[in-house]
């Protein structure tokens, strides 16, 4: 085993240690199955999890992840924008009457973003959320990011929303010595500017998410949910699977995000092994349903 390797490894032996991996996934689908610790907590979906799908049909897509008991839509910018060949007014009207809301849009943030923020703030939107910087050269590209994301953080707040970034792995991947994401926590407003922490890509890095949750309380105010498959490399990044049927002990990495500040709980769904995008959407929110925390 070569020495980057074993770092890897032993990050995610002291995630298991400390609680937040499951020693087997049986354990973790059991309790799901027998229904333990029942809640009515909201929870959303982020529609990149339908890419395939939402473009051929997308009202009918919508009402069928609304049957699946999703109350939250966090949608993302695709060739039909962030609301789907409708305009914004016509998306909330079509999700309200499904008994759902659209609470947040990843989307170019370099793009005509005055007018996204606009039109976010007149249907209710909370958040605007840059989904990607990718890895860069130097720890001064992810300053200059910062830079940036304050700026779209000051026309959020002149919209009433707020600004967030989306993680990856790499975001916890030192460069020149420094931590990018610890880089773009300390250069930008806390005021105006926000962090959704997908903690699969932190558990895929050897992060333990509940440390984020504490040290920047009030930061991550969104996450994204989606299980890491049992047996799977610590170097494998493509390996997220259905909740419930990999190792990420959701529960108790929620409770500590809930007390810390976290308000919005978003599936993501990425990869389709043993069901199609819907029937993981589907399984999902069943395990969703009985999460307790």
């Amino acid at each position: 085993m070569s020495i980057n390797k074993r770092r890897e490894f032993l990050k995610l032996s002291a995630l298991a240690a400390g609680g937040f991996l499951l020693p087997s996934a049986s354990t973790q689908a059991a309790n799901w199955l027998s229904g333990a610790g029942a809640t009515t907590h909201k929870f959303g979906l982020q529609l990149w999890s339908l890419r395939d799908d939402l473009p051929k049909d997308p009202k009918g897509v919508l009402k069928q992840v609304a049957a699946f008991g999703y109350n939250q839509i966090e949608s993302f910018e695709g060739k039909q924008g962030m609301f789907w060949s409708m305009t914004n007014k016509e998306f909330k009207s079509y999700i309200g009457d499904l008994g759902m809301q659209i609470v947040s849009s990843h989307c170019d943030f370099r793009k005509d973003f005055e007018r996204k923020a606009t039109e976010a703030a007149e249907i209710g939107m909370k958040y605007l959320i840059a989904p990607y910087l990718g890895p860069q050269k130097s720890i001064d590209d992810f300053k200059k990011a910062a830079d940036e994301f304050n700026k779209c953080g000051e026309i959020c707040k002149k919209n009433g929303l707020k600004f967030a970034y989306h993680n990856h792995d790499y975001s916890f991947k030192k460069i020149d010595g420094e931590v990018p994401i610890d880089v773009m926590l300390k250069n930008t407003d806390s005021n105006t500017v926000f962090f959704e922490l997908d903690i699969y890509w932190a558990v895929t890095a050897g992060v333990n998410p509940a440390d984020y949750f504490t040290k920047h309380k009030n930061r991550f105010t969104l996450c994204h949910v989606k299980d890491r498959m049992k047996n799977a490399v610590a170097t494998d990044q493509n390996s997220s699977c259905v909740l419930g049927e990999g190792v990420i002990d959701y529960a108790p990495i929620l409770k500590v995000a809930k007390a810390n500040g976290m308000q919005y709980f978003i599936v993501e769904q990425e990869r389709y092994d043993t069901a199609t995008p819907l029937e993981s959407a589907k399984k999902d929110a069943a395990y969703m349903k009985q999460l307790k925390f």
